[in-house]
């Protein structure tokens, strides 16, 4: 993904500035459009230590995240207070379980993850540079149950103004990754020139969009 390392001295540093401290208002606004049931098995790829999982949580049975820090899922369940069982998997992984939460250490593409009918992706697929994407998005389909659902939100700007992560991730690429899948736009919204990431890196253009896809 980056490199690893990357992303293990950011945890280290703190520099968390793409951790969110609230539920997402995205995913409270837009989550029902996935038709969720409280059975459905819910996955969030590199789930830092978001309030999100939280949040899904108190609506699902079976809540999946993995994570490449252990600093983030070790600060995620001392945050709330929350005492996990901890398991080594394979010896790659390890497993900290809390109730509905489920949480998986390590790399995300050999997590011995169950399949799921539900997937919020807010900070994984434009996490990653454009030359893992095809390889993130061929191991999240491997995942998916009949009938299952993808609730992704993206960026999208001009990538040679501003390095990621996180990166752009344009309409045009989520419809080649999901070219089998129905696709539905639910949002965008458009930054205007006081945006701060405009400001700040001179931006053309600022975008935040949702999807859903469903299989």
């Amino acid at each position: 993904m980056k490199d690893p390392e990357f992303w293990h001295n950011k945890w280290a540093a703190n520099q968390i500035g793409f951790h969110l401290e609230d539920v997402n208002p995205l995913l409270i606004n837009y989550w029902q459009h996935t038709k969720p049931n409280y059975s459905d098995k819910v996955f969030v790829p590199l789930c830092g230590k978001s309030e999100d999982l939280v949040w899904l949580a108190t609506k699902h049975e079976d809540v999946q995240g993995v994570e490449l820090s252990n600093i983030a899922v070790r600060a995620f369940f001392a945050e709330h207070f929350y005492t996990p069982m901890v398991m080594p998997i394979n010896g790659q992984h390890e497993l900290f379980q809390f109730d509905e939460l489920s949480i998986y250490v390590g790399d995300y593409f050999t997590a011995p993850l169950k399949p799921v009918d539900i997937v919020y992706d807010r900070a994984a697929l434009v996490a990653l540079p454009e030359e893992m994407r095809d390889a993130y998005v061929e191991c999240l389909k491997g995942l998916l149950n009949p009938g299952a659902r993808i609730l992704l939100v993206t960026l999208d700007y001009v990538q040679e103004e501003m390095a990621g992560p996180p990166f752009s991730v344009p309409e045009l690429e989520v419809r080649r990754h999901f070219a089998d899948y129905k696709i539905t736009k639910l949002y965008r919204d458009e930054g205007d020139e006081n945006h701060p990431r405009i400001v700040r890196n001179n931006l053309t253009r600022f975008a935040e969009e949702v999807y859903l896809i469903e299989s």
